[in-house]
């Protein structure tokens, strides 16, 4: 008994100390984005981006994905289990700060325009579904392996973690942008760090929640199934 407590206690502080982090993070780049947005809107004649109007749209939605990720973190559930050790806690940092690293790599090599283009559409559809995903997550969201609800309508339906895919399709984009030697190989280690989580995260579920076995025997993990059995 007073070993659940002890577990609780340290669940509900390092709760406290991962909202903190969050809402710090994702604050400083809502801060940063509207401070991009603002100063382009200020000096849009001098602009020197192709498509200006497509990469504005982009700025906006990774602006409401930021803006969204605060405001769920701030109203999120308390866990019920979270994963024992630093191993997780560390990977579930890493795996999340290293997009801000990404997006200070330096550029190596300049890219034909067409691949802005598609970076800055990449932007839109990576960071417009990860918000369609996240308002799924709504209250259950976390960035460590933490157990609150079990969601498994809408997208995760499809996929077990559909928000790092869609995630994903925004980091590509990143790299697009500053495409480098470095860029990808930072992308490689992060992607790396991101399926250590996924298992961390499916340990963590598994224990609080008995049906997670079925739906992680239905459900692919990340990768969409084209076509279902027969049986199924």
């Amino acid at each position: 008994m007073a070993d659940e407590q002890e577990e609780q206690r340290w669940i509900v502080f390092g709760d406290l100390l991962g909202r903190i982090g969050i809402v710090v993070f994702f604050g400083l780049g809502i801060f940063g984005k509207i401070r991009t947005i603002f100063s382009a809107i200020a000096n849009w004649q001098d602009v020197a981006i192709e498509q200006k109007q497509l990469w504005m749209f982009s700025q906006l939605v990774v602006l409401l994905f930021l803006l969204t990720m605060v405001s769920i973190t701030i109203f999120r559930l308390r866990p019920v289990k979270a994963a024992q050790g630093i191993e997780p806690r560390i990977t579930a940092l890493a795996g999340t700060y290293l997009l801000g690293v990404l997006a200070l790599v330096p550029e190596a090599a300049k890219l034909p325009p067409v691949f802005t283009v598609v970076a800055t559409v990449l932007t839109i559809v990576g960071f417009g579904l990860s918000i369609y995903v996240v308002r799924w997550l709504g209250r259950s969201f976390s960035i460590m392996a933490e157990a609150r609800r079990l969601v498994t309508q809408g997208p995760y339906a499809i996929v077990r973690h559909p928000l790092y895919l869609t995630e994903e399709i925004g980091v590509i984009a990143v790299v697009l942008l500053n495409f480098s030697p470095l860029s990808v190989l930072v992308l490689a280690i992060q992607w790396a760090l991101q399926l250590r989580r996924m298992h961390n995260e499916e340990k963590v579920l598994g224990a609080a929640f008995p049906e997670y076995a079925a739906y992680a025997a239905a459900t692919p993990r990340v990768i969409p199934r084209l076509f279902k059995s027969a049986r199924a």
